[in-house]
């Protein structure tokens, strides 16, 4: 059983010890700091909070927890109910509210959740903000409200519509032809809200042929709810067996996408963001961000493709953002299926991104798997090494660093060495004694090798 306290939240699984799992005091703390944290950065008299949640068994308890807490502390709440984060996300500078939270544990299985934290722009806290909150916690000086300025509860279900909207709204998203195409489809949604918002956006794109795989939202996730290879057989077979063009899977929370092709193959995570950058650069030219662990394919992209430029971002949704906003990227993300588009909000959207993607696949007319061979090919590796306590993991990236001071090193975010078209990524863990290594390249056994050969450079200088 565990709890993580860290600057984008809280996450932990439900049960056991309070202040070792995600209790119900812990989620009265959490809710508690950030309230508190709120009322002290604003000068408003009364301040309002928007939450939603995603399907899983304990996101109403979390839910009433914390919206409670907060209406203690005299904040008002705005719950959209079962939502998504982007929905969250878009919802909070509509409503003009101070900042929001959703209770969803993302990729990770039923029992745990979380309390993601936004601000009053719909997006995640910043390092800095984070921090803040977790001082708070610790410290658990708060303030509540008398009788007379308690906060109020309000619903709206609404926004299930309105994200479809803004979404439609979009100039680059192209109803007609997607109508046109008169895709066949295949939704798998984990049993999360993306059973509702998924087929509900599709219907709205003009899409009728829709196969539902897990969408009922009962939080009784089928798999393993990260959106990975191993993980979508069902899907995979449901495509064939429906002579379907493409199968379509988001994780509970909705913010990560992946496809999977009229084949059955892997259209890949990783390539989510290739393709969606790809049609956007095609109307709307500008640079693109990833964060460092993502293929290469978005560069070879966006320099080779477009002449645009290409920059990466320290791995964490809020770093990709800030980079975007440094230097006007029309488009962005994670390569774990994470679609950040401007134009509709900074933060990763799965239903933006499949909008833009069947756009694309339906003005390119083609098979998603032609689509798929039309990028770059790589393929990324991802091992670790575990370290005994006290070694100096800085000193070791630091020695990799100038062990490769000829090629192209990039510090922002541990080291990342790019080796021609091929590179590898070392990365420190916060919170154990290990080097994440990703390694990338045409193949999976040259990734494997090049991750191999760099853990044994590594091993070498661990005495």
């Amino acid at each position: 059983m565990t709890l993580i306290k860290s600057i984008s939240g809280f996450r932990g699984t439900i049960g056991g010890a309070s202040g070792e799992n995600l209790t119900p005091i812990d989620a009265v703390l959490f809710a508690a700091a950030y309230g508190t944290w709120l009322k002290n950065k604003s000068p408003k008299s009364k301040i309002k909070v928007v939450i939603g949640r995603d399907a899983r068994i304990s996101g109403p308890m979390i839910s009433q927890l914390v919206s409670n807490t907060l209406i203690g502390l005299g904040i008002d709440v705005l719950d959209l109910g079962l939502s998504t984060t982007p929905t969250v996300e878009i919802a909070v500078p509509r409503e003009r509210a101070d900042g929001g939270i959703i209770f969803t544990a993302s990729h990770n299985p039923k029992q745990w959740n979380a309390l993601k934290l936004l601000n009053r722009c719909g997006e995640f806290l910043s390092s800095e903000a984070g921090m803040e909150v977790l001082t708070l916690a610790a410290s658990g000086e708060f303030l509540f409200a008398e009788v007379d300025e308690l906060g109020t509860l309000s619903i709206d279900n609404s926004y299930l519509q309105k994200h479809i909207d803004a979404i439609l709204a979009l100039p680059l998203v192209n109803v007609q032809a997607v109508k046109a195409a008169n895709f066949n489809v295949v939704v798998d949604a984990v049993n999360s809200t993306g059973g509702v918002f998924v087929p509900a956006l599709l219907g709205a794109l003009g899409v009728t042929r829709i196969t539902e795989l897990y969408c009922t939202p009962t939080g009784h996730f089928p798999h393993n709810p990260e959106p990975l290879p191993e993980h979508l057989g069902d899907l995979a077979a449901t495509i064939q067996s429906a002579n379907a063009d493409l199968g379509i899977t988001v994780d509970p929370d909705v913010d990560r996408l992946a496809m999977v092709c009229e084949d059955g193959t892997m259209f890949g995570e990783e390539y989510t963001l290739v393709a969606v950058a790809d049609y956007v650069l095609s109307k709307t030219p500008g640079p693109t961000v990833s964060n460092l662990s993502s293929t290469r394919a978005l560069r070879d992209v966006t320099e080779e493709k477009y002449g645009e430029i290409y920059a990466a971002a320290a791995v964490g949704e809020v770093n990709v953002v800030e980079k975007m906003k440094e230097i006007g990227a029309v488009i962005g993300g994670e390569g774990n299926g994470g679609i950040i588009y401007p134009a509709s909000h900074y933060g990763r959207d799965a239903l933006v991104g499949i909008a833009l993607f069947l756009s694309l696949l339906a003005e390119r007319q083609c098979k998603a798997s032609e689509l798929r061979d039309s990028y770059p090919s790589y393929t990324i590796a991802k091992n670790k090494i575990e370290l005994t306590p006290g070694i100096d993991v800085d000193a070791i990236l630091k020695h990799m660093a100038e062990r490769y001071q000829n090629h192209e090193v990039d510090l922002t975010d541990g080291v990342k060495i790019y080796l021609g078209k091929e590179w590898v990524h070392l990365r420190k863990s916060n919170t154990e004694p290990i080097i994440r290594i990703y390694s990338e390249s045409k193949s999976v056994d040259t990734a494997n090798e090049l991750g191999r050969k760099i853990m044994a450079e590594i091993a070498a200088l661990v005495p």
